[in-house]
């Protein structure tokens, strides 16, 4: 009898070596051990063995249960660690080089931004800063905005409650806030302040009730300058321009004045510019910026005297600058935080 319970544990032995899955797993387990299973079948055959013999059998039964047991835990073991290699894929090799971290890097905007700036300064412009929050009189007033200009309007400003009230935002009297359509208002806030001659260029971020697509959007990036000193003629506004220009694109570039009009400066001029390295824009003119001489009445509503002091004032947008320096076809793209996009950027000056 005890040769038969060696035999059923080879026999589990054999039986487990082609055991692949759960299934197969407890199929064996019943042929084996169940309620009809071969070892069971050899317990209950004690009972037809001489009495002096059963201790002996009943001994070697239980080391045959516990060595089957032992067999069927292990055997469940492996299955089930193969069940979780298959569920993690491909087997992974230790010794090959880790997949790299997504590095971060300076936004593009951020580049163009400090790059606008880093040229003005080596011509002796300092940075103004001012509230995102502004006022209708410090945005629109202020730089000779008519109360009927479309600029005013409710359905291209971004006006907020008339009760709103906002400390850090002084008011000249009870006009409206609003979200700042240009950074022109903290040139006002800067002559209001600071006593010419001076030089400053007034970088931001600015709003707009604007339908959002590849060249428009409702939160978008400006910088704009001005400079007001004694005897200041276009010449010097030209001088300053066509520097600053050629500097962030290249000696090779072409400007050229093109009259318009503003309500802040007098006489007023678009700027067109044509160059080799612009991508599918190059050797073309492109309009670029706005510009002109600081209108005589700006300078009344800021107590300057224009018999004594003059100026021009420029502005432009850096997303449609970065978007010529890198041929960047959708301004869209500087909003989404795409990885794919931002990552051809993280090594750039």
């Amino acid at each position: 009898m005890e040769n038969d319970l060696q035999a059923i544990v080879a026999q589990t032995v054999t039986i487990l070596e082609s055991v692949n899955s759960r299934s197969e797993w407890e199929q064996a387990k019943a042929s084996i051990s169940g309620p009809n299973g071969v070892l069971t079948q050899a317990a209950k055959n004690m009972g037809s063995l001489a009495k002096e013999d059963r201790p002996a059998f009943g001994q070697a039964l239980n080391q045959a249960k516990q060595r089957i047991e032992e067999l069927f835990k292990n055997s469940l073991e492996g299955i089930e660690e193969q069940a979780d290699l298959r569920s993690l894929g491909e087997k992974i090799d230790p010794t090959l080089p880790a997949v790299p971290d997504f590095s971060g890097g300076i936004h593009p905007l951020t580049n163009v931004r400090r790059r606008i700036v880093s040229i003005f300064r080596k011509i002796g412009f300092t940075v103004a800063e001012a509230t995102e929050v502004e006022t209708e009189w410090y945005c629109f007033d202020a730089l000779n905005t008519p109360e009927d200009h479309p600029a005013r309007d409710a359905q291209d400003t971004l006006y907020f409650p008339q009760d709103s009230k906002w400390v850090n935002v002084s008011r000249k009297s009870k006009e409206n806030h609003v979200l700042r359509t240009h950074t022109s208002s903290v040139q006002i806030r800067t002559l209001l302040k600071e006593s010419p001659p001076l030089r400053v260029i007034a970088p931001g971020r600015c709003f707009r009730r604007d339908t959002v697509d590849a060249t428009h959007s409702a939160n978008f990036h400006q910088t704009e300058g001005l400079y007001v000193d004694r005897a200041v003629t276009v010449r010097d506004l030209k001088g300053v321009l066509d520097y600053f220009l050629r500097e962030l694109f290249g000696d090779k570039l072409e400007t050229r004045l093109r009259p318009s009009f503003f309500p802040f400066t007098e006489p007023s001029f678009e700027v067109d510019l044509k160059g080799p390295n612009l991508g599918k824009l190059s050797n073309r003119w492109i309009e670029i910026m706005g510009c002109g001489m600081v209108d005589p009445e700006v300078l009344k509503l800021v107590e300057l005297d224009p018999d004594r002091w003059s100026g021009f004032a420029f502005g432009l947008g850096i997303e449609r600058v970065a978007m010529l320096l890198h041929g960047i076809d959708d301004i869209r793209h500087f909003y989404q935080n795409d990885h794919r996009f931002l990552s051809q950027f993280s090594n750039a000056t």
